[in-house]
């Protein structure tokens, strides 16, 4: 195959000549392509969803249980710092926005770069987030001797065992930008202060490519099949006719018009004039006919596959689909979010939430129901868990059967499975708890409780477990002796 490439490349010449042009690219398709849009809804809906990753907090005594107080207070200081007014530089979005934000660029530009602002220009709670365009960190910024053993690659600053130390971002201000690049100012920002995340195609890698980079080039041979097809459609609807004369019939022709091309202009229900000794010869065409809808899934199905995304999501197409189907392709595309949604969990959420907590026990702001949490157990208030967001079963009544069957069989248990559903289980926990006190509260007997918690059936008859009626109302109770002679 003489058109493919028979030296392999390093992961730098690979993003030195490709990612730029694909991320222009993108771009574009992403403000003109229904589809590219599509994917990127679907993204960040699938990665971050509605309600955003939620904190739970798993701080724990020394005994090894759940310290509820510390933990309630770890939860309300984070849902308290999420809010646009503390977690972004300009206040304008939350963190699950700002989340949403970094998703979408990602899969747009293949990478996003965020900066920590820490101290009083972060405002109330000392740590805030910057996000920034990572096309502003020049790729073909590249200096290969520096002292130290330290160089340059694709705007990033290095040491000599390839760790980064710097991050240098085009500056709109000359004047204290400390380095310029081909008549650009340039500002170096340390490494510490940058959050660089993007998803690894090839080893060695130091900046990301478009999810949708090997799907462009079918979008826009996609969208071009498109317009031709609707072009061809529309000039077969509007074309009237046209009006032939006898010879030495029909008006004389302007001289004027004589060496001018001749042009037709379809429009519906027009009948055109035809010069002297001109004829039409329809050129046969069958578009949009039989073969745009092969054409159009087998292009949608391939532009899909190298997103991660169903042929069922991505063209919005359940045509012909059936439970089972849909089912492989649902399972399959949301392993691909999960994964994604880790990433973005190692990448992001975990080490901005570490940012945060330090300064917050340091000014004494996290606090709970009698408690103050202070910074001698970081390590300990560090102990979190992520829950993202989970999806509906695709076929409730199987899988809801699975779930039993797999818990009444001990391969897999309660709180598993509430994850599995995007739930915090000690929240289940305790919602159940406050249910069956107020139950009991409301005198509601104990074997109607078990029934509506635990699915447990009632005894048979009716009157059992109802608490008796008094003496003089709905009749009399009637005592019986015991051979001890006592009432029973």
């Amino acid at each position: 195959m003489s058109f493919m490439s028979s030296t392999p490349m390093s992961a730098d010449a690979i993003v030195d000549r490709n990612q730029r042009v694909l991320v222009a690219q993108s771009r574009e398709q992403s403000t003109v392509n229904d589809y590219m849009k599509s994917f990127l809804r679907i993204a960040e809906r699938s990665i971050v969803g509605a309600n955003g990753i939620i904190l739970q907090a798993q701080t724990r005594k020394r005994d090894g249980t759940l310290d509820v107080e510390a933990n309630n207070a770890l939860e309300a200081w984070w849902a308290k710092w999420c809010r646009a007014e503390h977690c972004d530089v300009t206040g304008k979005r939350s963190f699950r926005r700002i989340c949403k934000a970094i998703v979408g660029g990602a899969a747009r530009d293949g990478e996003f770069m965020v900066r920590e602002v820490r101290g009083r220009d972060a405002g109330p709670m000392r740590y805030a987030l910057q996000v920034l365009d990572p096309q502003r960190c020049p790729v073909d910024y590249n200096v290969d001797r520096m002292p130290n053993g330290r160089f340059v690659r694709q705007g990033i600053e290095f040491n000599r065992a390839g760790r980064p130390l710097a991050y240098y971002f085009a500056s709109d201000d000359p004047s204290v930008a400390g380095y310029s690049f081909g008549g650009r100012s340039l500002d170096r920002i340390p490494a510490e202060q940058i959050i660089h995340g993007f998803v690894e195609d090839v080893l060695g890698q130091r900046r990301g490519l478009p999810w949708a980079a090997t799907a462009l080039w079918r979008l826009g041979m996609l969208d071009g099949f498109e317009k031709a097809a609707l072009k061809n459609a529309r000039t077969a609807a509007s074309l009237g006719g046209f009006i032939e004369w006898e010879t030495g019939e029909g008006p004389d022709r302007d001289e004027e018009l004589e060496d001018e091309e001749l042009y037709f202009e379809p429009e519906e229900g027009l009948y055109q004039e035809l010069p002297p000794g001109a004829r039409v010869k329809n050129v046969p065409s069958q578009y949009p006919t039989g073969e745009f809808t092969p054409f159009h899934k087998a292009m949608l199905r391939g532009a899909g596959a190298g997103m991660g995304v169903s042929y069922v999501s991505f063209a919005n197409d359940l045509e012909g689909v059936n439970f089972s189907s849909i089912r492989q392709g649902v399972v399959d595309e949301r392993d691909h979010w999960m994964d994604l949604q880790e990433w973005l969990i190692e990448v992001l959420v975990d080490r901005v939430y570490r940012g945060a907590l330090e300064p917050a026990l340091l000014m004494g702001i996290v606090v709970g129901d009698g408690v103050r949490l202070g910074p001698e157990n970081l390590e300990r208030y560090q102990a979190v868990r992520w829950q993202p967001r989970r999806w509906p079963w695709v076929d409730p009544t199987k899988d809801i059967a699975a779930e039993i069957s797999a818990k009444d069989n001990l391969l897999t248990s309660p709180s598993e499975i509430i994850q599995r559903r995007g739930g915090d289980p000690d929240t289940v926990w305790r919602q159940y708890a406050q249910d069956i006190a107020a139950m009991r509260a409301a005198g509601m007997p104990e074997e109607f409780i078990m029934a509506a918690v635990l699915g447990v059936a009632p005894a048979s008859n009716p009157k059992a477990g109802m608490p008796k009626a008094p003496a003089g109302e709905g009749g009399e109770t009637e005592e019986k002796e015991t051979d001890d002679g006592e009432d029973e």
